[in-house]
């Protein structure tokens, strides 16, 4: 028999399109529903970010979930060690 290795695999994944088209709406619901799926979940969005929430990331049709303000990519990587499943808005 061959032994079994055991990896950390991830992957990523990037919503695109032009604007007011729901990437934000479709990563709120992604998120969401990880968080429903109790997997540690780390959240961030940039500090120049300021149109509807300081401290949430908000749809244009006001859908919202709360998230970390952060300045680098530095600071989503410490912020994100832990978790299962990462979300950056406007990335």
């Amino acid at each position: 028999m061959f032994p079994i290795i055991q990896r950390n695999v991830g992957w990523i994944e990037v919503i695109c399109g032009c604007m007011f088209s729901g990437k934000s709406e479709e990563l709120i619901r992604r998120l969401k529903r990880a968080t429903i799926a109790r997997q540690k979940v780390a959240i961030f969005k940039p500090k120049i970010d300021t149109r509807y929430s300081e401290d949430h990331i908000v749809s244009h049709s006001e859908a919202k979930i709360p998230s970390q303000v952060v300045e680098s990519a530095e600071e989503i990587w410490k912020g994100s060690l832990e978790s299962h499943v990462v979300g950056i808005d406007e990335a």
